[in-house]
This record gives structure tokens, C-alpha cells and sequence, in this order.
């Protein structure tokens, strides 16, 4: 049976990471040795990602945030635990999440002889520098790696602006498991967030970094809420921009009505528990979190941008509007929070578009034929 190793970065609850994580117990349900490995712990959660995990998880040590010359030591350290990790699993297939996994994983798998090496490209790396992404296109031109998987064809074009030549490039959008969740969850979360009866509870879920456009959320909020519509909006997740978007919260007098929830596991609870998801995004490869929310049949909003109009539909499968645009955002939320006929139409239909075309089973296929060359299908541009 080949032995399968999926190379991450950091640990921390990010989309990438949650996919890498279903992949692997896809592929170890179907009784193939499947091995993660991530260069360092970002948020502390190797303990309990093992704890869940039927397979190994590794946390190969290598970065710190010393300020020294040490921290690259400790670099070294941890890509020479992961060559002897492929030599001693032999690894006959490896496929790395994000750029600076690319940059690391491959190359050490192609020292190490694994026969299949894949890249892949998850959307833009704000601050990336330049000769990374030189070095990164190159790697991949020169056939280092078999291809570099997209996670949309709007990604597939930023790694093509990026310099990798565009034969070099697959795309294999993601999927999810297409879950049941019943009320009981949906009140339990709602009082646990108190939600007051007869409000409405808008999630956004995702890291608090500037490309997921958390501000411009808060700024539509005085917007939503001066039309006298009773709402909670509803923040899951981390980042460095926390500090300032609660503090934006209280200057714009609206933090009484807004919850910022830091880590949680139970994002799906907590999309089937809101009336309206929005994804309020600068830039997005895709959005896994969109389409976690859009399979429990939470009707979406989100921002025209990078893979989410492959997703949405303006006015059939969700709703799509201008990025960075507080009023126009403030309206089309306000529009769909006054109109529940509608968000019950628009929630129904993504949940069967999801079910239709971005399933985890079809995603996990595509990622066999290409790893493992499970099945029926043919590589190149486009879908596998």
C-alpha cells in the first residue's frame, strides 16, 4: 500500500489546514498509511489534533520566533526531521499545502526520492517576497514537482501571473462532507452566544488578518443597524488584527451587538446556528468556510472576489457583492435580513449546489488519481 505524506506549515485553524486534515482521514479510512507532518505549532493544537487524529500527526520543530540566527537553526533542524521522516516511512507520494510548504516540502522530497511530489496553491500570501515567488515558480517549472494543484481557476491564474508556466498548473476545487445538523444544536448555540429571541445572528468565521475584510464588516454594521433590524454579528476565529477590531467595535458603539468568539472547533454548529453567513474577503483562493456555511444551508453573502464567484451565483446560490464596500454591504445584508423567504431559497439552493459539485468524496478522488493514480481520469489544465 503507498504511504501518503501531507506537509503543512503551522498548525493553527485556518481552511488549509482543515482540508489537509480531512484529506488524510479520507485517505486512512480507505486503509492507505497516511503520515501529516507541519513545521511548527502556531496555536498549540498538535496535543489535541493527535488526540482526534487515527493517524500520525508530526510536528517537525522547525520554526521559533527568536529573533537570532538560532531561529534558522532551527529551521535546518526541522527540514532534516522531515527527510528522514520520508526515508524512514517510504514516502511514495508527498503533497505540500501553501507556498512556503512548497518551498520546504518539495525539494527535500525530491532529495529523499519520492517518486510523486505535488504542490499547491491555496490564494495570494500577502507580504511574500519577491525572490520566493521567483523561487517558487521556478521550482515548479523545472518539473521539481509533478504540478502545482489550484484551489480554484481564479488561483490558477494568480500562479500563472506568478510565473509558473500554465501546463504546470491543475485545479481541484475543495469539497466538504455534506453534514446533518438538527435544531437542537442551532438553539444550544444561540443561547450559549446569547442571542436574544426573535434577533438575527450574523456569522463571519475566519482568521483576523486584513485580507479577510473583517473591518469593512464592522463598518456596514451602524449601516444594518440604524434600519432597526435586531441583530448579533457573530466573529469565529483569531488573528493579529483582534485588538483592533474590538476597539473598532466600541468606537463605532456597536460592540454590544457583536461577539468575537476567538478559536472554535464547531464551526458548522455555528454556521447552521446564524440566519446570514458573510465572507466579507479583500482576496480569497476559494473560502472553505464558505462552503462549510453554504452545506448546512445558511444562505451566504460575500465579497466578488478570487475563486467565490465559482462558488456564487449573485441571486441563485448566495449573494455576491463589491469588496472594501461598507454601504453596498450594509444594504445587500440588510436586504436578506429583512426577506426570509429569500435566505430560506438562497440557503436551499447552495446546499444542493454544494452537494452537486464540491462533495468531499469528489474532491478526495481527484487528489487519488493524481497522488496515487487511483481510478479513471487525465491530468493537465483544468479539473483531473
Amino acid at each position: 500500500m503507498p504511504a501518503l505524506l501531507l506537509v503543512g506549515t503551522q498548525m493553527r485553524m485556518g481552511g488549509a489546514q482543515r482540508v489537509l486534515l480531512t484529506l488524510a482521514r479520507w485517505f486512512h479510512e480507505r486503509g492507505y498509511k497516511v503520515t501529516v507532518a507541519f513545521f511548527y505549532d502556531k496555536d498549540g493544537l498538535h496535543q489535541k489534533w493527535q488526540e482526534e487524529a487515527p493517524f500520525p500527526i508530526i510536528n517537525l520543530g522547525g520554526w521559533s520566533n527568536d529573533s537570532s540566527v538560532r531561529k534558522y537553526f532551527t529551521l535546518l533542524g526541522g527540514m532534516c526531521r522531515l527527510y528522514l521522516l520520508m526515508r524512514r516511512e517510504k514516502i511514495s507520494a508527498v503533497l505540500t499545502f501553501t507556498h512556503h510548504a512548497n518551498l520546504l516540502g518539495i525539494p527535500i522530497s525530491w532529495l529523499s526520492g519520492v517518486p510523486v511530489r505535488v504542490a499547491s496553491h491555496r490564494g495570494r500570501i500577502y507580504g511574500f517576497p519577491h525572490w520566493q515567488k521567483w523561487l517558487h515558480s521556478q521550482m515548479i517549472n523545472l518539473g521539481m514537482a509533478k504540478c502545482l494543484l489550484a484551489i480554484s481557476e481564479d488561483v490558477r491564474k494568480e500562479a500563472i501571473r506568478e510565473g509558473v508556466k500554465q501546463e504546470r498548473v491543475i485545479v481541484i476545487h475543495n469539497g466538504v462532507e455534506m453534514p446533518f445538523l438538527d435544531q437542537g444544536s442551532r438553539s444550544r448555540i444561540r443561547k450559549e452566544l446569547n442571542v436574544p429571541d426573535g434577533a438575527l445572528m450574523l456569522l463571519s468565521t475566519g482568521r483576523l488578518a486584513p485580507e479577510k475584510g473583517h473591518s469593512i464588516l464592522l463598518q456596514a454594521m451602524p449601516g444594518v443597524l440604524e434600519r432597526n433590524i435586531r441583530v448579533v454579528f457573530v466573529f469565529a476565529g483569531e488573528g493579529p488584527l483582534r485588538p483592533e477590531l474590538e476597539k473598532m467595535a466600541r468606537k463605532l458603539g456597536v460592540d454590544s451587538q457583536v461577539r468575537f468568539l476567538g478559536l472554535r472547533q464547531d464551526v458548522l454548529e455555528l454556521a447552521h446556528a446564524a440566519d446570514l453567513f458573510v465572507m466579507p474577503s479583500i482576496s480569497e483562493g476559494l473560502g472553505q468556510a464558505l462552503l462549510e456555511a453554504m452545506s448546512v444551508g445558511t444562505p451566504v453573502l460575500a465579497s466578488n472576489v478570487g475563486g467565490i464567484p465559482e462558488l456564487i451565483t449573485d441571486g441563485v446560490t448566495g449573494r455576491l457583492v463589491r469588496p472594501s464596500d461598507p454601504g453596498a454591504l450594509a444594504d445587500a445584508i440588510s436586504d436578506l435580513l429583512g426577506n426570509e423567504i429569500e435566505r430560506r431559497r438562497l440557503g436551499m439552493a447552495g446546499k444542493q449546489y454544494i452537494a452537486e459539485n464540491f462533495t468531499l468524496d469528489k474532491m478526495c478522488q481527484k487528489y487519488a488519481r493524481l497522488l496515487l493514480g487511483e481510478g479513471a481520469g487525465t491530468e493537465g489544465t483544468g479539473n483531473p
